[in-house]
């Protein structure tokens, strides 16, 4: 913990930005929301991207002219016009739908521009993020809460330190592990406790985050990954200047340690657990026995995990799954071009660090436990309160 305060101190951004960067525009817009009021269908002419699927560009196609009325910003009260977006039609698009709309000031003479930007989501997604937090809290009651605590501590520490310190062009790997040993450090303690078995899953966690970033550093050198592959990819490297394509290599790989946070979290956590309670079920069990049944539940663990870790990649890159299967292309050009080979990537090496973490934490806690008055000893939680061990059992050695 006090290197990665020492890491963080080092690496913490300055504000700069990289050498030789861009901004996306040097003309002032705002957003701000507004409510549709009218929707008419009209005729306009096509544009490339109305291109149809043989190649061509129809003379005219659909549009909607929405009417809507500002509703927050200095122009609030005002009533514009704009287009919407191809894809949206009159039936979603009904008087009183929430949208945010991007205004351009007239300059030098040029007339103001009002654009569609996105719907408005404020209310939806508190809404979501409310019945979530609730959920949780309802139960998991306080260790739920704490949890809930230490996953906004978690996104003021990615949008506070890592998004300014990548951005700066600070080593991505370092921030990356100095970010999630900080971010586990407090999560694991406010949702577990203060005791010998979170210290234990913390070990196993931050061992496992090595791995993964070492593993990572080989394969993406390795298989030559470029990390541009998309217009996101290529947008970002141009925006970051002369270290561009150097710099979302780095990101690929904090992206790679950041993205495993959670899994490892759920691992370690559980087999830590599973070698208490062994131990408290078991209290003359050997360091030996304890880790033989420990790796019996990791392995059950690692199959369920691995599979979960695999399908999220899958379900994130469906829409390139498409895509790739209309085009046609052979199965294996397919899964060794850029795009498949970052996934696959990402996702073989964030199940290896995963793998190895599970005996690795088995061991330690098989250790840990084995000291007598370990299983039965008491922790204070994070309010300070001194309990018993939330797996001890009323027998002692």
């Amino acid at each position: 913990m006090l290197a990665a305060g020492l890491g963080i101190a080092l690496t913490w951004p300055d504000g700069s930005t990289p050498s030789g960067g861009r901004v996306l525009s040097d003309v002032d817009v705002d957003y701000p929301s507004a409510t549709v009021t009218a929707a008419e269908q009209q005729q306009c002419q096509g544009l490339p991207e109305d291109r149809l699927a043989d190649g061509t560009i129809p003379e005219s196609v659909q549009c909607l002219r929405l009417t809507a009325e500002v509703t927050s910003g200095p122009e609030a009260g005002r009533t514009i016009q704009l287009w919407a977006p191809n894809a949206a039609t009159d039936g979603e698009l009904t008087p009183g739908t929430r949208i945010v709309v991007e205004h351009y000031p007239g300059t030098d003479g040029d007339a103001e521009v009002w654009a569609w930007h996105d719907y408005q989501r404020t209310l939806p997604l508190v809404a979501i993020a409310l019945a979530f937090a609730l959920a949780v809290v309802l139960v998991a009651g306080a260790r739920g809460a704490r949890a809930l605590v230490g996953l906004v501590l978690a996104f003021v520490t990615i949008g506070g330190y890592v998004l300014p310190a990548l951005l700066a062009d600070r080593p991505a790997l370092l921030v990356a592990l100095c970010a999630a040993t900080v971010i586990m450090t407090a999560v694991l303690y406010l949702a577990h406790g203060v005791s010998l078995r979170t210290s234990t899953a913390l070990l196993g966690t931050l061992a496992g985050l090595g791995l993964t970033a070492g593993l990572g550093v080989l394969a993406v050198h390795w298989a030559r990954l470029s990390t541009v592959n998309s217009e996101e990819s290529y947008r970002l490297a141009q925006l970051l200047g002369d270290s561009g394509a150097t710099s979302l290599r780095g990101i690929f790989l904090c992206g790679l340690v950041l993205a495993g946070l959670g899994v490892l979290n759920d691992v370690t956590i559980s087999q830590a657990s599973a070698v208490w309670e062994l131990r408290t079920a078991s209290p003359t069990a050997t360091r030996r026995e304890l880790f033989r049944g420990g790796m019996r539940i990791g392995r059950d663990h690692i199959a369920s995990t691995v599979y979960t870790i695999a399908f999220a990649y899958s379900g994130a890159a469906l829409p390139i799954l498409m895509l790739l299967q209309l085009y046609g292309m052979p199965l294996w050009s397919t899964l060794t071009g850029g795009e498949f080979a970052e996934e696959i990537v990402r996702t073989c090496v964030s199940s290896i660090g995963l793998v190895l973490a599970v005996p690795l934490t088995t061991a330690v806690a098989a250790v840990v436990a084995g000291v007598p008055g370990a299983a039965t000893g008491r922790h204070r939680d994070p309010a300070g309160h001194a309990h018993p061990h939330p797996t001890a059992g009323t027998s002692a050695r």
